[in-house]
């Protein structure tokens, strides 16, 4: 029990994800500041921004629904914390962790920091922040479709494998998932719906500071914001490395690399493209993005 916890709260849990997760951070920003000819924060801005808010007052509407208010921010950290310590886990040893049908488990899990700022934005009672709601329920509809369809193929390739650590070994056996035609065009459209989970442009529709001041997150202050701040931190390593242990034969520290890279696809694409309107969005992931997803799924049963 006490490992248990120890596993979940300092290492690989909570408290490693989240450094690693402020290290992604501050290079996403020291990156897009630099192609914005600008100096760009220090290596500790992000924890000095989370702290920073940590102190501050938290503010709560007269309208809300004080409850779901407070409960919603710790509903997503408690679900990134849980996913990136398995994912952790399975690749540190992936030979005794995970449990059977893990990847089910993470796939749902992987949704619920979505819901979080649903039912925040809902429960504030904030017009804005309804909106912000309304796109983010769209947006989640749009891209889950080939999100999911993406994590059959692995599943197809590996001969009906539903446990991650299991879909390493194959890989390790038998070559990355990566290296196939139905790996490849998969991988692809999972980095194009994990640029729409991570929330970054251009499919940052329900917050839009500069159109509806910040929309789900609106209300939001103080320690819960800051939470919600740290959520997203956090997926950006729970998502890159989730993608790797299923399409790219895992990870090690050795093959860190692997993890740059994807990071530098997503801060290139967050700053090569402009915000896109909430319908553009979906028929972007319902068509091209779910095409491409059937497309590699029928690949993978050719066994190609």
């Amino acid at each position: 029990m006490t490992r248990l916890l120890f596993n979940f709260l300092i290492f690989p849990g909570f408290l490693f994800t989240a450094i690693v997760g402020l290290i992604a951070s501050w290079i996403d920003r020291k990156v897009t500041a630099r192609i914005q000819w600008r100096v760009g924060p220090p290596w500790y801005q992000p924890l000095i921004d989370l702290v920073k808010l940590s102190i501050k007052e938290i503010t709560v509407p007269r309208s809300a629904s004080k409850g779901l208010f407070f409960l919603s921010p710790m509903i997503g950290l408690s679900a990134v914390t849980f996913v990136s310590t398995l994912i952790w886990l399975v690749n540190i040893d992936p030979v005794s962790k995970g449990f059977s049908g893990d990847i089910i488990v993470i796939m749902y899990l992987l949704t619920l920091p979505a819901i979080a700022i649903i039912l925040g934005a809902s429960s504030s009672g904030n017009p804005l922040a309804s909106l912000g709601a309304s796109r983010e329920i769209k947006l989640v509809m749009a891209y889950e479709l080939p999100f999911i369809i993406c994590l059959i193929v692995p599943v197809i390739k590996s001969h009906g494998l539903l446990r991650l650590s299991e879909i390493i070994n194959y890989q390790a056996v038998n070559g990355s998932f990566i290296a196939s035609l139905s790996g490849i065009i998969a991988f692809i459209v999972m980095i194009f719906c994990m640029q729409a989970k991570l929330g970054l442009v251009p499919f940052d529709a329900s917050e839009a500071e500069t159109e509806i001041m910040g929309g789900a997150l609106i209300e939001y202050s103080g320690m819960l914001l800051a939470i919600f701040k740290l959520t997203k931190t956090m997926l950006m390593v729970a998502l890159p490395l989730f993608l790797i242990t299923l399409f790219w034969q895992g990870f090690n520290f050795l093959s860190i690399w692997k993890y740059v890279v994807l990071l530098v696809i997503i801060v290139l694409i967050r700053n090569t493209n402009p915000r896109v309107r909430v319908d553009q969005a979906v028929r972007f992931f319902w068509g091209k993005m779910t095409l491409m997803a059937i497309l590699a799924v029928l690949l993978a049963i050719k066994g190609m």
